[in-house]
């Protein structure tokens, strides 16, 4: 019996007007894309319709692809610029919509920056938020710093050297991803 891919949605973090992030996660799906082992489904914060008055678990049935998404997901790769040391607004209102269904998943990080850090600080401030929601934090990042620099206005990647960090980056997804969902489905727990 051949075992089914990972499926492993991509959420772009920002809404903001001319976002860099946008070429980094179109070129991210593409590489996704191209993998036989992984199914992939881009979700952009810019599409999810946030009240700013109601928040409770029952609003996770006005996004039902979402929820869907996740709850058949093996794994979550989170595109996020730097705002501030922290992520977006839009991010974490979307990751809130949900909880039981992101645990014992794995997460992976792509973070941007405009500066030399690369959006490292985004990523420290969101481990314990992504922990709370049960999400297992892979330890290889992607970081994109000075991310004007790293792709052309039509959304070429104009450095190399990311296609070889892409890769570890996904390898260490997938095996997370897999280890997880094979836990998950033999070793019996209270959340699944």
């Amino acid at each position: 019996m051949e075992e089914r891919k990972l499926f492993i949605p991509l959420l772009l973090g920002t809404n903001r007007q001319g976002r860099h992030s946008e070429h980094v996660a179109k070129w991210l799906l593409s590489r996704v894309d191209e993998r036989p082992d992984i199914e992939t489904q881009m979700f952009d914060v810019r599409d999810f319709h946030l009240p700013y008055d109601h928040y409770g678990q029952e609003i996770k049935e006005r996004f039902p692809e979402w929820r869907d998404a996740i709850l058949r997901a093996d794994g979550l790769i989170i595109v996020t610029p730097e705002y501030n040391h922290g992520p977006p607004a839009p991010l974490k209102g979307v990751l809130d919509l949900l909880l039981r269904e992101y645990i014992h998943k794995a997460v992976g990080f792509v973070a941007v920056s405009q500066q030399v850090w690369g959006g490292t600080r985004v990523i420290e401030s969101m481990v314990n938020m992504v922990r709370e929601l049960g999400l297992a934090v892979t330890f290889t990042d992607l970081n994109f710093p000075r991310v004007q620099d790293k792709f052309s206005q039509d959304g070429n990647l104009l450095d190399e050297a990311y296609n070889a960090r892409a890769d570890a980056f996904l390898q260490e997804l997938i095996w997370m991803a897999t280890t997880l969902r094979w836990g998950r489905v033999n070793v019996p727990s209270k959340y699944h």
